[in-house]
């Protein structure tokens, strides 16, 4: 039977839930059991498909083309395996379906209510990501904190899944923050114990306490948090703030996390190997030597927006035992007359061009692009960058004046980018996009063959607008090469540069599949040539 984690917070958001559900799910899999992680988000958007980057952050994209919240990024790069559609569910989502079912008569009249309604939605989620993973342990965050009106009946649910399945398949581990006074010198328990209270006041007694310090608890701390909240001093576990953030997973294996939540579960306790982690934290403390990378993005105010990509590029520093430092620029900034790219990018060793949508910093992409390709300095492009890549080639190189995107111009006579056929007639909002993996065969004797050193590859896709096919012949006769097609729907994936260092650029998005310890191919041959750069 299905072993089930689940995850809430307390006191304060922020706390690090993901990181922790995350690590809880690296040493699981690292005893040898198969593991599979949730996200439930209070907010009643379906998806975070259409939500503005600058508030939400990145949309992280799995390999059947879900949407979903950029935790699912951190718990894929942390466990290494790839998530599903039962693994992101909203407020929005649960109250959809039920509606839908209800205008379809599948209560049969009844009157809807939170419960067993929504309750009932909620729970068939969670045995979903069970069935749907065939995993040995689920782990399940829910996002927000105790108390959050709109994580009402998240908790509720939990408290019937655990009635349902017994407390030796469920385990609830509740982070909070036990906050350092300044003046009295001490730490306070009390927000943690007044938050275990609001948990036990809805039914639920956790098993286990991820406390939040900012260094290490005295037993008497931990006597008063095990007395006031009822829980096992040796269940008690002290979160202390790290520079490594990889080194989180192994604080809470010496703390024997692990262990308790196994023997809870009546499990055996297999031999542990962490190896691979525990070099990685070798290499990350031990990083001297900076690499600056240029990210010409659009939603720059908020790093999150490009979370994904930030973390591939520092995945690839390890491998060259190189830190990487970023380089953010504004490409609405690079628009303006007084822009200098000279001086913008006078210290970084290459420059990356990430995804986005819309017609607002375009042109700045495009004097990026230009400037890269023009000074032969290393360029990745990612889905938009890809696009823009073969505007600016068609505009400077082939000198199609006109050359665009009917994104930003339907009007364009030299559309290089455009809508398939078929997606013409679809107008509904996020109907259009090509989300999720997708077969990409790679053309021998290319930078792309270098680096995959395979004949085909599997990567995801979030994007509405594809290479125009009609442009194919003088494009490649002026220089550009097409080195990966999607062979089902012809349709250009990836493209390149003979004369370059380093010009590559692809429609998919490669940094959902980067991991700490698998750097992604693209990345590490892009960060690689950067760091050969005189």
């Amino acid at each position: 039977m299905t072993k089930y984690v689940f995850v809430t917070g307390g006191v304060v958001s922020g706390l690090g839930k993901g990181i922790t559900a995350s690590s809880i799910a690296l040493l699981l899999k690292a005893r040898g059991y198969k593991v599979f992680m949730q996200k439930f988000d209070p907010y009643f958007n379906v998806d975070p498909g259409t939500m503005n980057p600058i508030q939400h952050g990145e949309v992280f994209v799995t390999y059947d083309g879900c949407e979903t919240d950029l935790d699912l990024g951190h718990y894929e790069r942390f466990i290494d395996e790839e998530l599903n559609y039962s693994s992101n569910i909203t407020n929005g989502k649960i109250y959809k379906s039920v509606i839908e079912k209800e205008r379809h008569g599948d209560y049969l009249g009844a009157t809807v209510q939170l419960v067993p309604h929504i309750t009932n939605e909620i729970k068939n989620k969670i045995y979903e990501a069970a069935t749907s993973s065939n995993a040995d342990i689920v782990i399940t965050e829910i996002g927000g904190t105790v108390g959050d009106i709109e994580a009402e009946t998240f908790i509720e649910s939990l408290r019937q899944v655990q009635y349902e399945l017994g407390k030796e398949n469920t385990f609830f581990v509740h982070c909070t923050l036990v906050p350092y006074i300044f003046g009295s010198d001490e730490l306070k328990t009390k927000p943690t114990q007044n938050s275990v209270k609001d948990l036990r006041n809805k039914g639920i007694q956790p098993n286990a306490l991820v406390c939040r310090v900012p260094f290490s608890t005295n037993n008497h701390i931990k006597e008063k948090l095990s007395l006031f909240c009822s829980i096992p001093i040796e269940n008690i576990i002290d979160s202390v703030d790290v520079n490594n953030i990889y080194q989180i997973p192994i604080n809470y294996y010496k703390q024997h996390f692990d262990e308790i939540i196994l023997k809870q579960f009546n499990l055996p306790l297999k031999k542990s190997n962490l190896k691979d982690w525990e070099n990685l934290i070798t290499i990350v403390d031990n990083l001297k030597d900076e690499l600056e990378i240029a990210l010409v993005g659009k939603y720059v105010e908020l790093h999150d927006a490009y979370i994904s990509v930030v973390e591939a590029l520092k995945h690839a520093g390890y491998k060259i035992n190189k830190k990487i430092k970023i380089n953010w620029v504004n490409s609405e900034d690079l628009e303006k007359e007084s822009a200098n790219l000279k001086t913008i990018f006078k210290n970084s060793k290459g420059i990356l061009v990430p995804g986005g949508f819309g017609g607002r910093g375009i042109e700045g992409k495009i004097k990026a692009i230009n400037y890269a390709r023009v000074n032969k300095i290393p360029f990745l492009g990612i889905c938009l960058g890809m696009q823009l890549a073969v505007i600016e080639f068609a505009r400077n190189v082939c000198k199609l004046e006109d050359a665009n995107s009917t994104e930003f111009n339907p009007l364009c006579q030299n559309p290089l980018i455009d809508l398939m056929a078929n997606q013409k007639a679809i107008i509904n909002m996020g109907g259009t996009l090509r989300l999720g993996n997708y077969e990409c065969s790679l053309v021998k004797n290319t930078l792309a063959y270098q680096n995959y050193k395979q004949d085909t590859i599997l990567e995801r896709h979030r994007h509405r607008y594809e290479f125009n096919n009609n442009y194919k012949d003088i494009l490649e006769k002026n220089g550009l090469i097409i080195s990966g097609i999607n062979n089902k729907a012809n349709l250009v994936e990836i493209i390149e540069l003979i004369d370059h260092p380093h010009f590559i650029a692809c429609q998919f998005h490669p940094e959902f599949k980067s991991r700490p310890t698998k750097p992604h191919p693209l990345f590490l041959s892009f960060v690689t040539a950067a760091d050969k750069l005189k």
